[in-house]
């Protein structure tokens, strides 16, 4: 659980997140600037969750997909949680 919460991808986007709640405080506007900054915000938060997805699924010995980041390290995911749950 540690290693999602403190992920660097997750932490980049609560501070996104809260750098556009910022910014819609101060009165602006809401422009299209303003909604493609959520909508990039968006796009990034679920590629954290995809990326956290795709790391817990390959730990489980299970198959991910081709495009992943991570694709070709499921044994050695699977082996780090083997060592782990045997300490």
């Amino acid at each position: 659980m540690r290693k999602y919460l403190f992920g660097t991808g997750l932490l980049t986007a609560i501070t996104g997140g809260l750098t556009l709640l910022r910014g819609m405080r101060e009165d602006a506007p809401f422009t299209w600037r303003s909604a493609l900054g959520w909508l990039s915000w968006a796009i990034s938060v679920a590629l954290v969750v995809g990326a956290f997805v795709d790391i817990r699924r390959a730990a489980q010995g299970k198959a991910i997909a081709p495009d992943s980041p991570i694709h070709g390290q499921e044994k050695a995911l699977l082996k780090q949680r083997m060592r782990r749950e045997r300490a």
